[in-house]
């Protein structure tokens, strides 16, 4: 008993524990969904945003990786969501209540020790009081006994004072007697409630002491091993999760991507034949080349303009567009013309389809309505399938139109092998939307291209409409001049060559496609890569 008070003061220290247990997996379960939100907010900021260019990369393998990767970080972040859950309901909730049952049992087992502490000491008061009662009835009695032998001895007291003493001594030694007695049952009482106290009452109350010490000792134990169980329980879909981007990281085909870069990019131009040689010493007659890109004068008389300057241009310096594109996108190179005419087939069809479901959708309901007029009037949705039926035979006729194009672009092409056809298949069956650039070794200073006439007959284009755009053309003032800062060599017809340090004319500046176009006198002008050469343009050229 003398440690009573110690018991209670490692009981409580107990609970203290349990409860500190409770916060440290409390800020676990916080700090895996603080990890989970992060996670699946940086999973969410990587993928690409709908109907964008972005999203027209992912046809890529590797890309597509990537992707898989994201999606799998997603499910990833919800695990550790799934460990939070857990760990809340099994071991927070399941602990809370614990504690305040703990805190209700224990508060009944020392307030039954304190019972019955107060109790034995009741006990011992009365076994004290009864005591006293008795030490001093006995002196009393002692006292009157004395007195009644003094009283008889002495002549000189009467009788009747004598039996007086007499009969107080007897008193005194009844009382004495019957306090002795008291003494005796209350001494025998005392003793069994003292037995009963410490060897039963007191016993049995630290035994429960102990049973409840001990079982918060084996639920705390408990509750760690469920801690480290939920971490287990989700360890296979999270090694499934990392299986999975494994497996997509070995789905990267290098071959794979770089053939649908070549399909995506390939103009479908054959390249240009050799260039005939022209005797100026003979009366001049010009021809070309069969499949030269160049452009070719009809009589193929050479006719000099604007001081003998020649204006004939390859496909990639030809005007350039301005605006939107034709809508034959007879502006594309062939087999980007291709994909963008097929490219359009496709969603005038979706769209026919879908006007095609609105005009079934609105013929059930007339029916309906004619079967049953008290739902609504029939003649009510003639207006809307009348505009449907037109809309659908509008859309039919575009796709006519394009399907035209499609059909004369597709004829014209060379003809591919089938292993050529059946990837070019592959790679549009997995990516329904064409690339609209081409490839920039194709691509002109301002941005455009010419549409080829058949590569398998003889280029002779007569030299009326397309030259006569040019050719009739003032010369363009000048705007600067610049220095060349490194040596270029034009070969293809459009550019000029140029010598480093040599100093050059600007009459057109870099439109963003990386060439500037330059004079070096009257007779001589073409375009530069605008990073060989340092541009001085007027200030006047600047204002405007």
């Amino acid at each position: 008993m003398d440690q009573f008070d110690n018991l209670e003061k490692h009981t409580q220290w107990g609970i203290d524990v349990l409860e500190k247990y409770i916060k440290f997996v409390k800020e676990r379960t916080e700090i895996e969904l603080s990890y989970a939100k992060q996670l699946r907010n940086l999973s969410k900021k990587y993928q690409p945003k709908k109907n964008s260019k972005e999203e027209e990369e992912y046809r890529y393998t590797s890309t597509r990786a990537f992707l898989a990767t994201l999606n799998e970080m997603n499910d990833y972040a919800g695990q550790h969501e799934v460990i939070s859950e857990n760990m809340t309901s099994l071991i927070i909730g399941e602990l809370t209540r614990y504690v305040q049952e703990l805190k209700q049992e224990r508060k009944s087992h020392f307030h039954d020790g304190r019972k019955a502490q107060q109790h034995i000491e009741t006990c011992w008061k009365q076994l004290e009081a009864s005591k006293r009662r008795f030490e001093r009835d006995c002196k009393e009695a002692d006292r009157a006994q004395q007195y009644f032998e003094k009283m008889d001895a002495d002549i000189n007291v009467t009788k009747a004072d004598v039996e007086k003493a007499r009969q107080q001594a007897q008193l005194r030694h009844q009382m004495a007697e019957d306090s002795k007695a008291e003494y005796s049952s209350t001494l025998q009482k005392f003793n069994s409630e003292q037995h009963d106290h410490y060897y039963t009452h007191i016993p049995n109350i630290f035994q429960k002491i102990q049973e409840m010490e001990e079982r918060r000792i084996v639920r705390i134990g408990e509750s760690m091993k469920t801690f480290a169980d939920v971490d287990r329980q989700v360890i296979p879909i999270i090694g499934k999760c990392l299986d999975e981007i494994t497996k997509a990281a070995e789905s990267v085909d290098h071959k794979n991507d770089s053939q649908m870069v070549i399909e995506a990019f390939k103009s479908g131009f054959e390249p240009p034949g050799d260039v005939d040689f022209e005797d100026f010493t003979q009366p001049m007659k010009r021809t070309v080349s069969e499949s030269s890109l160049s452009n070719s004068r009809g009589d193929g008389k050479y006719e000099p303009k604007f001081g003998g300057k020649s204006k004939g241009k390859l496909w990639p310096f030809i005007k350039k567009n301005k605006g939107a594109g034709p809508e034959d996108f007879s502006n594309l190179p062939p087999e980007q013309r291709r994909k963008k005419l097929q490219q359009k087939v496709d969603e005038l069809n979706k769209d026919i389809q879908k006007e095609m479901d609105q005009r079934d959708a609105l013929t059930k309901m007339k029916d309906v309505y004619i079967k049953n007029p008290q739902m609504g009037d029939a003649a009510s949705v003639d207006h809307r399938l009348s505009e449907l039926e037109q809309n659908i035979e509008k859309l039919r006729l575009e796709v006519q139109k394009f399907e035209g194009w499609l059909a004369d672009v597709e004829g014209r092409l060379p003809a591919r092998t089938e292993q050529a056809r059946r990837q070019s298949g592959l790679y549009e069956a997995q990516n329904t939307s064409a690339v609209n650039s081409c490839a920039q070794d194709r691509e002109s200073p301002d941005g455009s291209y010419t549409e080829e006439q058949s590569q398998e007959t003889e280029m002779k284009v007569p030299a009326t409409d397309f030259d006569d755009e040019f050719d009739d053309e003032e010369p363009l003032p000048t705007i600067g001049t610049c220095k060349a800062l490194y040596t270029f060599e034009g070969q293809n017809e459009g550019t000029i060559s140029v010598a480093e340090g040599e100093m050059l004319y600007v009459i057109e500046e870099d439109k963003g496609d990386g060439w500037t176009r330059i004079r070096r006198n009257e007779d001589e002008e073409g375009y530069v890569p605008t990073s060989y050469v340092e541009v001085y343009l007027d200030k006047n050229a600047k204002d405007s």
